[in-house]
Order: C-alpha cells, then sequence, then structure tokens
C-alpha cells in the first residue's frame, strides 16, 4: 500500500513567483524524500508604490511515506 502526505508550504522570493516555488520545493527536499508532486494553491505579492517587491507561493507539496522505514528508537 502506498501512503501520500501532503503539506502546505509558503515560499517568498524577491524574484518572481516561480523562484518561490523552486525555492520552496528546494528547501524541503533537504529533509523530505520522495516528493512526488506539487500544486500550486495560491500566489500572491507584496507590492511598494508601484512595484512588486516580494512574491508568495503558496504550495501543495506531495510525498510518498517510507513504509520499509524503522522508526522505532532503541533505549
Amino acid at each position: 500500500m502506498t501512503i501520500e502526505k501532503h503539506l502546505k508550504l509558503t515560499g517568498i522570493s524577491d524574484v518572481s513567483w516561480k523562484d518561490a516555488i523552486n525555492k520552496t520545493i528546494m528547501e524541503a527536499s533537504k529533509t523530505i524524500d520522495y516528493i512526488s508532486s506539487v500544486t500550486v494553491l495560491e500566489q500572491t505579492a507584496k507590492i511598494d508604490g508601484n512595484k512588486i517587491v516580494q512574491y508568495y507561493s503558496t504550495i501543495d507539496l506531495s510525498f510518498s511515506i517510507d513504509e520499509t522505514r524503522d522508526n522505532r528508537k532503541e533505549n
């Protein structure tokens, strides 16, 4: 049986929404294995004057649970 887990994450970039998404996935992949898909849920921005100064991308990140991993702690 395959179990898939989902995390809702928000990334921030000074460059673009795409950059915010990529940075979020790269950071998450440092501690999460088996990332399988991403769904963009929302894109917003912070505006200063008449210019976008920060891009926010909220994503749903999916990954599979490793069923073979032994999580029991030895005392």
